[in-house]
């Protein structure tokens, strides 16, 4: 049983790769991985600026859904910050346009709802 403290809500990570770059993924209350940052970083800290960056620009990103290639197909999204860089992309393929388009926004939504505080 949970407790009240314990109920499952968005959360970010940042995780350490192979090759010792950082990279942040959002997951969503049900512990589903949203989305993923869309370059690695050298430092810990400029993946959490990251991150805080793209929490804050989350009402003007844009999204650009494409066709993917990669093992077997299906659509995935990319988000863009104002001036253009690409911060976030989807952590994996959708078999429909469509539910790709509202998996975006669906992060989006995440993103916004997201408590700016709990960015350690």
């Amino acid at each position: 049983m949970i407790s009240s403290d314990e109920v499952p809500r968005t959360r970010y990570r940042i995780d350490r790769l192979p090759n010792g770059a950082y990279q942040w993924r959002l997951t969503a209350q049900n512990g589903r991985v949203v989305a993923v940052s869309a370059t690695s970083f050298a430092e810990f800290d400029a993946c959490r600026d990251a991150f805080a960056g793209t929490r804050a620009e989350a009402e003007h990103l844009t999204v650009a859904v494409l066709h993917s290639t990669v093992r077997g197909g299906g659509w995935v999204w990319g988000a863009r910050g104002s001036q253009g860089q690409l911060r976030a992309v989807s952590s994996r393929a959708y078999e429909r346009h469509s539910t790709c388009r509202a998996a975006f926004e669906r992060f989006q939504v995440l993103l916004s709802e997201f408590d700016p505080d709990s960015i350690v």
